[in-house]
């Protein structure tokens, strides 16, 4: 069994009910809906993301290989004399447009890759798109799903927490 799959009539059943599933414990559990609902993300208890920590080390491993490439090729391997000016550390400024560009691409390939790897994509097949309540997410339906490996779930009393937090139908996604 994968878990369960709960539809709710609106947004704000479906925000009260993240509240109450986040204040029951579950830990492995998702709400999906057909438009961002604001403060779902509080109503979940869910912190901040990982994917901007990522990011900023990519930019900076984006900055010190740009500023490694041109120091080594233009003023260590093959010095540049251009218009009598040093090839020094005083020629950084010459230095910026690479740099601010691989900054921008790395971060921008770390942006994309970290993605991937938190939302552990790509996935060709999930249980889920097996089920006819979830299918109604992107159109009119507000769907919570709890997963089966989550510490805190029951088969029956998870059904029954469902149905007391005030979910229209319940269904079960077996593997």
């Amino acid at each position: 069994m994968f878990g369960y799959v709960a539809e709710f009539s609106s947004a704000s059943e479906l925000y009260h009910a993240a509240e109450k599933v986040r204040d029951a414990g579950f830990k492995k559990w998702d709400v999906h809906t057909p438009y961002p609902v604001h403060g779902i993300d509080h109503a979940m208890g869910l912190g901040k993301s990982w994917l901007s920590a990522v990011v900023l080390c990519g930019g900076v491993l984006g900055s010190f290989t740009a500023l490694a490439l041109q120091f080594f090729t233009q003023v260590a391997l093959y010095p540049t004399v251009v218009q009598n000016k040093p090839t020094n550390l005083f020629t950084l400024p010459a230095f910026f447009p690479v740099t601010f560009e691989l900054t921008i691409l790395f971060s921008a390939f770390a942006t994309l890759f970290g993605l991937l790897v938190f939302i552990q994509l790509p996935r060709w097949n999930h249980p889920l798109f097996e089920s006819k309540l979830f299918k109604k997410f992107s159109d009119d339906g507000f769907i919570l799903v709890i997963e089966s490996r989550d510490p805190r779930f029951k088969r029956d009393k998870t059904r029954s927490f469902l149905e007391e937090i005030g979910a229209d139908e319940i269904e079960a996604v077996v593997v």
